[in-house]
């Protein structure tokens, strides 16, 4: 009676649910349903850490080879037991090397997918127009190799663990002066604040040493013809040429000069580090040189580990980027431990307090700016290979 009184439709008692259990299709497509839903919490779990990056675009390289240092960390950070119990999960966006769209995607990450740091970006236009945003929301962000040094200046959320722009000119002024030049020439990039801040670095250290500027020209990001600078750079009998670009135009440049009959050296800044100079400049670029954060080259221990590890994974060497961005997630993962949580507050605290970290790219005490004070290494194009030359401390 029980049973025949809830089958019946006309029963008050009639729940919409049996006749839905009466259709088994209906029952298949709600167990898939709580399937998936399943599998997307779990694919969810862990900490949110956003990452922006320039995976495509015109200074692909960058993002790509920060990316490639970032995803063997989280490897490593979650193959030996996570971050206080719990695996990191980066969530990892494509700004395409595009000014305006690194905004959008940082806003993504904080408000939609709730990260609790981010790490970016290589371009320090970008990641200066990313800093505001999270500075504002409370997220701090540690960029692997801005060197501008405004980036920092934007509040006490913003973390680098490169070198800033200051002293990496310096660096290149002061290997000029080494190489003999006492004349040197300037091309900059107006439309990158990398290559502002370089020039601006270079030419004061070079000129305090007693070197004369013989002439300052300059490009804007995606120009392909330079005769009328380098016409004017020839003009002036430069010993050496400062070149503060990135490897999108720095090859062409050269391989321009070399063409209208200038021999001497050039000197470029971490921008460089790309396989590209080699494979656009060819045999323009032998010779030349360019500060780094980093040498594949290093003897210390840790950092062959490091170099096997990449090779193992990648089939290849590791550049000063995959070093950097493979340095900013470890610093991050300590600095969480340090906290005892992922409060983003609590966890920027531990982030300022960073003393003597031991990264692939040197030994990182984080300066009263969020700066670290760490040496450069200089490397030659030699052989179509990036060969170390001397490290110069601060």
């Amino acid at each position: 009676m029980i049973r025949s009184a809830l089958g019946t439709e006309q029963n008050p008692f009639y729940s919409p649910l049996m006749k839905f259990l009466k259709r088994p299709h209906l029952l298949a497509i709600a167990f898939l349903c709580f399937t998936a839903s399943s599998c997307n919490k779990k694919q969810e779990a862990g900490i949110p850490v956003g990452q922006f990056a320039s995976l495509t675009g015109g200074q692909a390289t960058f993002g790509q080879s920060t990316d490639k240092g970032v995803q063997l960390a989280l490897e490593e950070i979650n193959a030996s037991g996570g971050v206080l119990g719990q695996p990191l999960r980066m969530i990892t966006k494509d700004n395409q090397s595009k000014p305006g769209e690194t905004s959008t995607l940082v806003r993504e990450l904080i408000t939609r997918d709730k990260v609790v740091a981010l790490i970016g970006e290589v371009a320090s236009g970008r990641s200066l127009e990313a800093a505001p945003i999270a500075q504002r929301s409370g997220i701090p962000m540690i960029s692997p190799a801005s060197t501008n040094e405004k980036v920092t200046e934007t509040g006490d959320h913003i973390f680098r663990v490169c070198f800033i722009d200051p002293f990496q000119g310096t660096v290149c002024a002061k290997f000029a002066s080494k190489l003999g030049a006492k004349k040197a020439a300037i091309i900059t990039d107006v439309s990158k604040d990398y290559s502002l801040g370089l020039a601006k670095s270079f030419k004061q250290e070079f000129t305090k040493v007693g070197g004369i500027i013989t002439g300052e020209q300059s490009y804007s990001g995606g120009d392909k013809d330079f005769s009328a600078q380098l016409t004017a750079i020839k003009s002036a009998n430069p010993e050496v040429v400062f070149l503060p670009a990135y490897y999108t135009e720095a090859p062409l440049i050269i391989r321009q000069a070399r063409q209208l009959g200038i021999t001497v050296p050039f000197i470029g800044g971490d921008g460089w580090d790309s396989s590209e100079l080699v494979g656009v400049g060819g045999a323009a670029v032998e010779g030349c040189y360019f500060s780094n954060h980093f040498s594949n080259q290093s003897t210390d221990p840790q950092v062959v580990a490091f170099v096997e590890a990449y090779r193992k994974k990648y089939n290849a060497d590791p550049d000063a980027m995959v070093a950097l961005g493979y340095d900013a997630l470890r610093l991050l993962a300590d600095a969480m431990k340090r906290a005892g949580t992922t409060d983003p507050a609590k966890v920027n605290a531990a982030i300022t307090a960073t003393k003597e970290f031991p990264g692939v790219t040197g030994k990182i005490t984080l300066d009263e700016h969020r700066n670290p004070t760490k040496p450069a290494v200089i490397l030659q194009v030699k052989n179509g290979k990036f060969a170390y030359v001397e490290t110069i401390a601060p």
